[in-house]
């Protein structure tokens, strides 16, 4: 059986030879290599959400300057909100608080302390020195900084709170002015001065009357009323029989408009002067006629001679569908200078980004905007309006 277990074995070996030796098997494709996976989207960054305080008289007789002053603030954070800042690794996100003080120093203390409850990290505002000045306590015992855009009163900054600022020159700088421009430029001999006895009204008649002085003008009758009076007869037939060059008040247009209208419905032929306070298009509508050749200052450069000023007046009625009143341009910039010292301090704590604020130089809507050690405008200009059909026209800027 030997030889027959060989010869199959035989067999098989050739047999694997020939399949050896015969045409190649087809090869198989290798497997593509896999791809690459898709870099993994960042995520976006968390948003960092705080609140900011805005506080103006929205209601009552100046509520048109107080929604002014609200919506510049609205402006500034609509703005800030788009650009995606980042704070901490966060996009910070404004979240807008708005106050009504009604002008009213008690309800302005109410207020402030309804912001400070609800953990605002800065307040604008607020807009008359009469409800600025009590607010600032509260702000500055909570550390929280102010930046108002129209309080004018000195005191506000002389009270040595690390937490008050302000983006607008102050009564000394304005009623300077305006007491030397009436002495000195209108050539006034004899001056009559009535105030509002608010804060702002009777701090800036004050400085009116010391510069009027110093000016060589005359100082003939010194009266005084309320910013809730609608009657001035009475006072305005007293100084009517000192006939002075010129008659200035110390108040808001929603009192100084009905006065200069009464003045020329007696007969007084004095010029009528007044601060920032009546240099309104609303001073102007409601002393109607009696408007033409109205002298009045508002501090710092024409906002529509700055560079940015003419944009932001387009982009204001764009949004609002109404003209800039007297201060939205310094509520914006208030605001843009708050969130500058956030991004200097990469904080929102207002414990870690204050410090930065009396640091500021900013280029903004009213122009150069740096502080001194007491929180005011380093830059004090002023600059003069006269009332000529129905609009306000520049005179003259001093100062700064």
């Amino acid at each position: 059986m030997q030889p027959r277990f060989n010869a199959i074995t035989l067999l098989a070996a050739v047999t694997l030879a020939v399949v050896g030796c015969g045409k190649d098997e087809p090869k198989t494709a290798p497997a593509p290599a896999p791809k690459a996976a898709a870099p993994a989207t960042p995520p976006a960054p968390a948003e960092l959400v705080v609140r900011i305080g805005s506080v103006a008289p929205t209601t009552g007789p100046i509520a048109h300057l107080g929604k002014d002053n609200e919506n510049g603030v609205k402006l500034a954070v609509d703005d800030i909100n788009a650009q995606k800042i980042i704070i901490d690794g966060k996009v910070l996100k404004l979240e807008l608080l708005t106050e009504d003080d009604q002008a009213d120093p008690k309800q302005g203390t109410t207020v402030a302390q309804k912001l400070v409850d609800a953990k605002v990290v800065a307040v604008v505002g607020h807009l008359n020195s009469g409800t600025t000045i009590p607010a600032s306590k509260i702000y500055s015992d909570a550390g929280i900084p102010q930046v108002s855009p129209s309080a004018t009163n000195p005191r506000y900054t002389e009270q040595g709170f690390k937490t008050a600022f302000r983006v607008v020159a102050n009564d000394v700088q304005q009623g300077g002015a305006v007491g030397a421009y009436v002495a000195k430029d209108m050539k006034a001999k004899s001056v009559a001065i009535i105030d509002d006895r608010t804060a702002y009204g009777q701090g800036v008649a004050d400085e009116v009357e010391k510069a009027a002085k110093a000016g060589g003008a005359q100082i003939v009758a010194r009266e005084f009323t309320t910013d809730k009076a609608t009657d001035f007869k009475a006072i305005l037939t007293k100084i009517k029989g000192r006939n002075p060059d010129v008659i200035f008040y110390g108040g808001m247009d929603a009192t100084g408009g009905p006065m200069a209208k009464q003045a020329r419905d007696l007969g007084v032929k004095s010029k009528f002067v007044m601060a920032d306070g009546g240099c309104s298009p609303e001073f102007i509508k409601l002393a109607g006629d009696a408007a033409e050749g109205f002298i009045c200052s508002i501090p710092g450069t024409p906002v529509d001679k700055l560079s940015k000023g003419e944009e932001f007046k387009k982009r204001y009625k764009d949004k609002f569908g109404s003209d800039v009143q007297i201060y939205s341009p310094n509520a914006y910039d208030a605001t843009m200078v708050l969130v500058e010292a956030m991004k200097r301090a990469n904080s929102a704590d207002p414990a870690k980004f204050l410090p930065e604020l009396g640091k500021t130089s900013y280029e903004g809507v009213t122009g150069k905007i740096e502080f001194d050690d007491k929180g005011d405008l380093r830059s004090g200009a002023i600059t003069i309006y006269e009332a000529k059909g129905g609009k306000l026209d520049v005179l003259t800027t001093v100062g700064g």
